[in-house]
């Protein structure tokens, strides 16, 4: 028998976290000692908990820095952490940032730096090129993250105003052999685009940036525009001489979450379907989609038959309409609900593996059959809620926010969709009726 829809999804969920835990995955990717020193370095969600791995693995002498999430530290041993602001950088990122590019001055060829790269670096590294200062990158950060541009197009942008982003920290390693550790919060893992690829030669060009601020028509500082127009901030390309000692290892990614929650779905006897793991766009539309997948099945055991469990990721955007409390899961979770309009017998479940959605430490939420019925009895109109984006201020009045704390990973979004022998029943007399 298969447990309760809402203990079955957040064991699914568990599971893809879990997969990506650093220190599970870490040590198998790490390479042989060097002659000279070890230097570890890092940023990102997970950075702190990627460091913890390699000390428990290393087995010669280290040192090193990395800058993580507030609230995402661990106790480490030799390795410094320091903590600072997400989504949007702050002062002490900025300090993070200049202490890591120390750490790396006067090596020589005998030495290794093993960089420690997850989801969150980019905002974890703030440091402007010569003409911009910390306010100019935050100013840029807002307006991306309000606007709808993907993570690809937002990445793009910070690279070409970023002293440390887009293969320029590889370049300061040099001559040094460098290794970089990856877990990929980026749909199709493209290393380029994960943490802005601060050891990464970077195909794209300023021009391009340009083009992604003109396509949302963001209002950017003269300095930024300046720094683009002239092309002053050109990233590292590919087959810079200065990166032929840098290697890349990715170890987590988002299709690796979704098979360990795939693999528990089915020991479990559940049929489970990964859909993609790299689903992007608008959240309320991907959820209008994945709601209509939900009743073809149910109805028409279309693509899949009934019972069955839908999985997938990748990272969707949010259009900021309103000045509710949300983020991209809750988003697309509350879309999902209105267009299912309390089909009974479809649950599901969407978070960020990260447990952020948004700006909350809430990870994301569960939707049931009664979840609108639920919200209406307490005077709750979910479409206004859509409206203004108050995703996070719907599901806590339900009690149904997903809250796991700091999950010291981050692999992005996931989604899972149950379709239950009793949805295709209630499909059934309505096609009787």
């Amino acid at each position: 028998m298969l447990d309760e829809p809402r203990t079955l999804l957040r064991s699914l969920f568990d599971a893809a976290v879990a997969a990506a835990d650093p220190a599970c995955v870490l040590a198998h990717h790490l390479p042989s000692p060097p002659k000279g020193r070890t230097i570890v370095i890092g940023a990102g969600k997970a950075a702190a908990a990627m460091a913890c791995a390699v000390e428990a693995a290393w087995p010669t002498d280290y040192s090193g820095l990395v800058v993580t999430r507030y609230g995402y530290s661990l106790p480490t041993k030799k390795i410094e952490v320091i903590e600072a602001a997400h989504p949007v950088p702050d002062a002490a990122g900025l300090e993070g940032a200049k202490k890591l590019l120390a750490r790396v001055e006067g090596l020589t060829s005998d030495d290794l730096v093993l960089c420690l790269i997850s989801g969150g670096a980019s905002a974890l590294l703030p440091l402007p090129l010569e003409g911009l200062d910390l306010a100019d990158e935050q100013a840029v950060g807002r307006a991306l993250l309000k606007c709808g541009a993907t993570i690809s197009e937002m990445n793009c942008v910070r690279r070409h105003l970023s002293a440390i982003k887009g293969g320029r920290l590889a370049r300061a390693c040099y001559p040094a052999r460098l290794v970089t550790l990856l877990i990929s919060d980026i749909p199709g893992d493209d290393p380029t685009d994960i943490g802005s690829g601060p050891t990464i030669a970077d195909p794209t060009t300023c021009a391009d940036a340009l083009a992604i601020i003109a396509r949302y028509d963001i209002d950017v500082p003269d300095s930024v525009r300046e720094i683009l127009t002239s092309g002053r901030g050109e990233s590292v390309k590919p087959g810079d001489p200065q990166l032929a000692n840098s290697e890349i290892r990715m170890i987590a990614t988002p299709q690796m979450a979704l098979d360990a929650a795939a693999k528990l779905a089915r020991d479990k006897g559940l049929v489970a379907h990964i859909l993609s793991d790299r689903i992007e766009g608008e959240s309320r539309d991907v959820g209008k989609v994945m709601a209509a997948i939900a009743r073809q099945v149910a109805r028409r055991n279309e693509p899949f038959t009934t019972p069955c469990l839908l999985l997938s990721g990748g990272e969707t955007t949010v259009t900021v309409r309103g000045n509710g409390r949300g983020g991209r899961n809750v988003e697309f979770l509350l879309a999902l609900a209105l267009a299912l309009d309390g089909h009974p017998g479809i649950h599901a479940l969407a978070g960020d593996t990260d447990g952020v959605d948004g700006l909350e430490d809430i990870a994301g939420a569960y939707v049931g059959p009664d979840s609108l019925a639920r919200a209406w009895a307490q005077g709750i109109k979910p479409l206004d809620s859509l409206a203004t984006n108050d995703g996070h201020g719907f599901f806590e009045a339900l009690g149904d926010s997903v809250v796991t704390g700091p999950t010291l990973t981050n692999v992005n979004d996931f989604r899972a969709v149950l379709i239950t022998a009793e949805a295709a029943a209630a499909a059934r007399l309505l096609d009787e009726k």
